[in-house]
């Protein structure tokens, strides 16, 4: 009997090659474009969004997302500990989570008692529902003092305001939400809050107003309190 050496057969083999080429192609398209994006960042900064996590951060989060942006969630203790869930969405988006006290009052009117409960709750509260420590914290209200400075700062806290408000909690209709974004500069905050149906609207334009000045959204630094870029 005649024995032949066995042959691959021709079709898979080809058939391989070509989907460990396109794969390749793939990744490399990916990363160029990563590079591109990179490339293009001029200068970071930093949309945060407070009061959550609440009804409406499923929807933001898809809009940032879906809209290549990255935020800061200050959120308030108390519904981090009601929706955990939330919060880990809120980490698994792509966004950072920071502390906006336990139940937002008027801080600079409180003892310091008080202003410690309403800090570490938040830290303990949010680091239970899988939002990590925070390393920041925004006073409600923007509201601070030599006492709230000091709370914060025995949690390894750095406290972060804005240089820009989008007025989005006073009824600021979409069009003035988007103006309020096109005055960031380099290394600047914008306040926004997670509940308002104008401030979602805007998301997307918001995002090309930003990419237009070759802008990206960063990250903001406990370091300096300013917008950077991600680590």
């Amino acid at each position: 009997m005649n024995s032949s050496s066995p042959r691959l057969p021709l079709r898979p083999l080809v058939t391989g090659l070509a989907v460990l080429a396109l794969a390749a192609a793939g990744t490399l398209a990916t990363n160029s474009a990563a590079s591109a994006r990179a490339a293009a960042c001029n200068g970071y900064v930093g949309l945060t969004f407070d009061d959550g996590p609440s009804g409406s951060t499923p929807a933001l989060l898809n809009a940032l997302r879906q809209n290549g942006l990255r935020a800061t969630m200050f959120n308030q203790g108390q519904y981090a500990a009601a929706n955990p869930s939330r919060v880990r969405a809120q980490v698994d988006a792509g966004m950072w989570v920071g502390n906006h006290s336990y139940t937002h009052p008027h801080l600079t009117q409180q003892s310091q008692s008080v202003i410690d409960s309403e800090i570490s709750r938040t830290q303990q509260a949010v680091a239970n529902a899988g939002g990590g420590t925070p390393k920041l914290f925004r006073p409600p209200y923007g509201e601070t003092n030599a006492t709230v400075k000091s709370v914060a700062a025995k949690y390894g806290l750095t406290e972060i305001i804005w240089d820009v408000d989008s007025q989005d909690w006073n009824g600021a209709r979409t069009d003035a939400i988007v103006q309020a974004a096109a005055r960031l500069t380099n290394g600047q905050i914008i306040l926004m809050h997670d509940w308002s149906a104008n401030t979602l609207a805007a998301i997307p334009r918001i995002a090309q107003g930003l990419a237009g000045r070759n802008l990206c959204a960063g990250m903001i630094s406990p370091r300096t309190g300013r917008a950077v870029a991600p680590a």
